[in-house]
């Protein structure tokens, strides 16, 4: 992979930051490359979603967390089971249901008693400890329990009686939302939704890879993923991306790109009348890492402008709202995101 060695992006765009030192550059060389067999075996698996694969390793790499959005049967549930064996890591699913409580997640506390009779409470992890959690049909649960998942993906322990319990790492929650069925959910609230990386739309694969999935499902002999990682293969990884360099250029657009979105400060009329609200800081901080994570995995050192436009989408429109307005005149976010990513060169 001749980029690596000539850091063709970094030189032509500028570098925002230095240089890596030549090690870094080897490392990335070598993983890059099993990045791409990573790829392949969960696609063995999971037929006809390569853009889906790339958007989930993008997000693992970037050490953040996704919203899977797609209709049943769709294949999330498998996504994340095979994502999380390749990868080696410990995965457990939760089944939201509105009755679910908080401590059904983060773990409680139970009186025990040992032989002399004496008493005390003891903390009693819940699924939530683990390294990636499969949260299904998240927008399911009241949002008492919703919010106390999402501030323990926020901040990486759980408190329980006083004391604090950090949570294995790496630590990812991939959430399962479905599109269709609205009744009986408590939807997620805007401040939620932004401590999601990307949220990752599933549709329906192409007629062939439909034909391929039969064949390959409903045989006596099912496809069995292989382990390519480890925990700290993937933190040494996740490191590895931090310390990317970042061209001025890619820099620049991802800053004009997410204010031009704003209501406040862009110069654009149509965004104006379209937006209630656009994407905050922490849009761009998740732009920014998953522009280096994409460029790895494509066997490049450095983003491009081209990963800014093709992350822009499932990183800002979970973040943004449309006007009333917009809404009755069939506006749509991703038109207005595209747009706006294509005029900034």
């Amino acid at each position: 992979m001749s980029d690596f060695h000539d850091q063709q992006h970094a030189n032509a765009f500028g570098s925002a930051t230095a240089s890596p030192p030549h090690d870094d550059v080897a490392r990335a060389d070598a993983l890059a490359q099993t990045l791409a067999t990573v790829q392949q075996e969960i696609g063995r698996t999971v037929l006809g979603q390569n853009k889906v694969i790339e958007n989930l390793l993008v997000t693992i790499l970037s050490g953040g967390h996704a919203l899977l959005v797609g209709a049943p049967g769709l294949g999330k549930t498998l996504l994340v089971n095979t994502a999380a064996h390749v990868l080696g890591l410990n995965a457990k699913r939760v089944q939201f249901t509105p009755d679910l409580m908080p401590s059904d997640i983060t773990g409680s506390e139970i009186l025990d008693q040992d032989d002399s009779g004496h008493r005390q409470f003891r903390f009693v992890p819940g699924p939530i400890f683990c390294q990636l959690l499969m949260a299904d049909e998240i927008n399911r649960a009241s949002p008492r329990t919703q919010s106390a998942l999402l501030q323990a993906m926020q901040e990486y322990r759980v408190a329980q009686a006083g004391v604090e319990h950090p949570l294995p790492r790496p630590f990812h929650v991939l959430a399962t939302q479905n599109p269709i069925e609205q009744e009986g959910t408590y939807p997620l609230p805007e401040a939620q939704l932004d401590r999601f990386m990307l949220r990752i739309i599933l549709d329906f694969p192409e007629a062939d890879a439909e034909r391929a999935m039969l064949i390959a499902t409903t045989g006596a002999d099912l496809p069995q993923p292989r382990a390519l990682f480890s925990p700290q293969a993937l933190m040494d990884a996740q490191t590895l991306v931090r310390r990317l360099p970042v061209g001025n250029t890619v820099v620049d657009m991802i800053v004009s790109l997410v204010r031009a979105l704003r209501p406040e400060s862009t110069q654009d009329d149509t965004i104006r009348r379209a937006l209630s609200y656009g994407p905050g800081p922490r849009a761009a901080q998740s732009l920014m890492l998953a522009c280096r994570a994409r460029a790895l995995i494509g066997g490049r050192l450095a983003p491009s402008p081209d990963d800014v436009r093709a992350l822009a989408e499932p990183i800002l429109a979970h973040r943004m709202a449309l006007t009333f307005a917009a809404r009755a005149e069939g506006t749509d976010l991703t038109t207005l995101i595209t747009r706006q990513a294509e005029r900034l060169v």
